[in-house]
């Protein structure tokens, strides 16, 4: 008679989550108690992510085996004049977190961004499509992914995405709900096309994947929400299910000057993270829908 001892192996999981005040970082903390996993929420004021011995001393201290990267210098235009700091905190601290992960054996999640492209392709974006950014933002975002891939950490990943949204934080959902309630007609743009993500989508969409995650080199991969639109489309249907009396008129980028140039199409091709983790991904304006009745402001 033989006899087998069978020991299951169960992984806990300890998650250091930077940038925890931000649109993603907050969507995370909102979900994480329907997820067995222990979180390590920080922001600027408690970890300074561009300095590698404080990481990992917290990192050793709480005994972290997974980190969920959602700190960025997001502030586009300002980037154009401040790239010293842009460029610490969306290259160097991601070199860091890239090299850590390596030497620590830690899984990794990055968050990047579409500006990585320069806007002229003609079909969605694939994660294998040559970059090219058009300012500092977006040029700062590619060095730290290029940062991120020479580290080669296992199991670890870049999740791209675009027009990001939520609850929390400024964003253009929330712009265009006080402007509809200030203002009897606004002016938005017409001739930029992409999709927007629900941070509360990506976020459970990266929660869920987290078991998941194996790779011997790093993978990057596209996510945000399904369909196509432009800022106009989606400023008209924010005054819609808000029931604002606004007028929105569309305008040509020309029109509204900024100091970075954004890309005109940033459709991202979503098929390789969806076939990979065997996800469904959410129609923009169901996920809009929900976005509002969360606010609140869905009438």
């Amino acid at each position: 008679m033989i006899c087998l001892n069978l020991v299951w192996i169960i992984t806990v999981y300890n998650i250091l989550v930077t940038g925890s005040n931000g649109q993603l970082g907050s969507e995370i903390r909102a979900l994480s108690s329907d997820y067995s996993y222990n979180f390590f929420f920080t922001d600027r004021e408690s970890l300074d992510i561009t300095n590698s011995d404080t990481v990992k001393n917290l990192i050793e201290k709480n005994n972290i085996n997974t980190i969920i990267n959602c700190a960025a210098y997001t502030a586009v235009d300002k980037a154009e004049s401040d790239e010293e700091n842009a460029d610490k905190i969306n290259h160097l601290a991601v070199k860091n977190f890239a090299e850590i992960a390596k030497e620590k054996d830690i899984k990794l999640i990055h968050i990047s961004t579409d500006y990585v492209f320069d806007g002229k392709n003609f079909k969605p974006y694939t994660e294998d499509d040559t970059t090219n950014p058009n300012g500092v933002y977006g040029d700062t975002k590619l060095k730290g992914e290029k940062a991120f891939l020479h580290g080669s950490p296992k199991n670890s990943i870049i999740i791209r995405t675009s027009w990001v949204y939520s609850s929390f934080g400024a964003n253009f959902v929330k712009t265009m709900l006080r402007l509809g309630k200030e203002k009897e007609s606004l002016g938005v743009i017409f001739d930029q096309v992409g999709t927007p993500t629900y941070a509360r989508d990506l976020a459970k969409a990266i929660l869920d994947i987290l078991p998941n995650i194996k790779n011997e080199k790093p993978e990057i991969y596209n996510y945000s929400n399904e369909g196509v639109l432009s800022w106009y489309d989606f400023a008209k249907e924010i005054m819609r299910m808000a029931k604002l009396d606004c007028q929105i008129n569309p305008i040509e980028t020309y029109e509204y000057p900024t100091p970075a140039q954004r890309p005109h199409y940033s459709l991202l091709n979503k098929a390789k993270i969806k076939k990979e983790f065997g996800i469904s991904i959410p129609f923009w304006k169901d996920s809009l829908d929900e976005c509002l009745k969360t606010m609140g402001e869905r009438k």
